[in-house]
């Protein structure tokens, strides 16, 4: 696992514009100033980004109370995030990556998935700080685990 917390790794973040489940173009720079989580997920509907999903739509509250914005971003089209939104109930941002471009630029891309699928996500966590850079960074090299979501939550209460 490749965990880099606030002083480790500290870096810009590349902007980007992605659809959303409603198709509606949402632009990263704008949301500078404010901390962003990105949780980066190889597919929806399979069992663990499922119930990965799911557990942060749970601790949401968390998240808001410190002020930061929850993001998911896989490769899935925005119709079927939209659908996968609706099925789990999240009420937070889905955004699809669908042309692999966001997954690249944050070195978060995974060749190989299972049933002979290529170009997902890897399962990941990143928090953009309000500066505008990089403060934490999870990369997991096993798509069938879980963030440490424990590790988030103590560095989020860290991060400006």
């Amino acid at each position: 696992m490749d965990i880099f917390v606030i002083d480790e790794y500290r870096s810009g973040c590349s902007s980007f514009s992605l659809f959303d489940t409603n198709r509606s173009l949402v632009n990263l720079s704008d949301k500078i100033g404010q901390k962003i989580i990105l949780f980066f997920f190889p597919a929806a509907w399979t069992s663990v980004c499922s119930k990965e999903m799911c557990s942060v739509g749970d601790d949401l509250s968390f998240y808001q109370k410190l002020g930061a914005e929850v993001i998911g971003i896989s490769v899935d089209s925005p119709f079927a995030l939209k659908r996968f939104k609706e099925d789990k109930d999240l009420q937070y941002t889905l955004l699809s990556d669908f042309n692999k471009g966001v997954i690249r630029a944050y070195d978060v891309y995974r060749e190989d998935f299972v049933c002979d699928m290529h170009g997902v996500a890897e399962r990941a966590v990143i928090v953009i700080g309000s500066n505008g850079t990089i403060q934490y960074r999870e990369v997991l090299e096993n798509a069938g685990h879980l963030p440490d979501f424990e590790a988030l939550k103590r560095a989020l209460e860290t991060i400006d």
